[in-house]
């Protein structure tokens, strides 16, 4: 039986380790009002980053990168010694878009230079304060850490990786983004709408149930061997617009007990501003 930390935790027990000094919790909500709606009401004790400013190093022009680049190791190194996480920490993350805005970039990028002990919260914000996690709205104080990083551990594509693997049968692209701007039908974020062709489309919707949780690990678990078939999760690339959401579908599988694939982090933000061949439901 395998000893490994679940990478999610269900509200009841975020609720039975509130009073433990050996976690840290962490607001990792975005968008535009998001660290004055974290000022406004977090749960009791989280600190907050920011995924403009904590978890990317965003460019001018996205064509370089995507529009959310991953920091670079010294950074990243300087934010989580400012909020307090060292090695040993207990991280546990929480958004309020069911993991699928922040929280599991921050869990992913946790994973990525070796950390061991982080979590996403099931269910998010919401879930919790029905579970009876205690709110706030008071500034919380806490001392810094030191966190040296020295290199990322999982793997990451790159464009021209993703050009090489996108017609290669011995790889699969996936794209999580939902069907709608994966066919090209609508576009909310990038200037292009469309898809990377010879990718296919696995929505990070379908990795919730009804109630905004994750499905079981079982479900998971038969649903992306489904999806690799005799692929080696080492030859699957994982991206969406930005290189945020496709990090709510690598938790899922590694929930589901599969590898954790390579991501793409420029993802449709990158590519579709570098003149490389774009298709839609039309063209496919």
């Amino acid at each position: 039986m395998s000893n490994k930390l679940s990478p999610l935790i269900q509200p009841e027990e975020l609720v039975q380790l509130q009073n433990s000094a050996d976690i840290i919790l962490i607001d990792a909500r975005a968008g535009i009002n998001a660290q004055e709606n974290y000022q406004n009401e977090h749960l009791k004790g989280a600190r907050y980053v920011d995924l403009n400013r904590d978890l990317a190093t965003v460019e001018k022009d996205p064509a370089n990168g995507g529009r959310h680049p991953l920091p670079s190791l010294e950074k990243f190194s300087e934010v989580l010694s400012k909020i307090g996480i060292s090695p040993n920490s207990h991280v546990i993350i929480y958004d309020d878009k069911n993991g699928s805005n922040a929280a599991a970039r921050f869990w992913w990028m946790l994973k990525a230079i070796g950390h061991q002990k982080v979590q996403v919260l099931n269910g998010g914000l919401q879930e919790a304060i029905k579970a009876g996690f205690p709110v706030s709205a008071e500034i919380e104080h806490f001392n810094s850490a030191e966190y040296k990083v020295s290199q990322w551990k999982l793997a990451v594509a790159d464009i021209e990786e993703v050009e090489k693997a996108r017609n290669n049968t011995e790889n699969i692209v996936i794209d999580v983004r939902d069907k709608n701007r994966f066919d090209g039908l609508t576009e909310p974020l990038d200037l292009i709408a469309g898809h990377i062709p010879g990718a296919i489309n696995v929505p990070f919707s379908e990795n919730l149930n009804e109630d905004g949780f994750y499905k079981s690990a079982t479900i998971l678990s038969e649903k992306y061997k489904a999806v690799l078939g005799t692929i080696n999760p080492e030859n699957v690339i994982v991206h969406c617009g930005s290189g945020v959401t496709a990090c709510h579908t690598l938790l899922a599988m590694d929930y589901a007990g599969i590898e954790i694939p390579k991501l793409y982090v420029g993802s449709w933000s990158e590519w579709s501003r570098n003149d490389r061949e774009m298709a839609t439901k039309k063209t496919d």
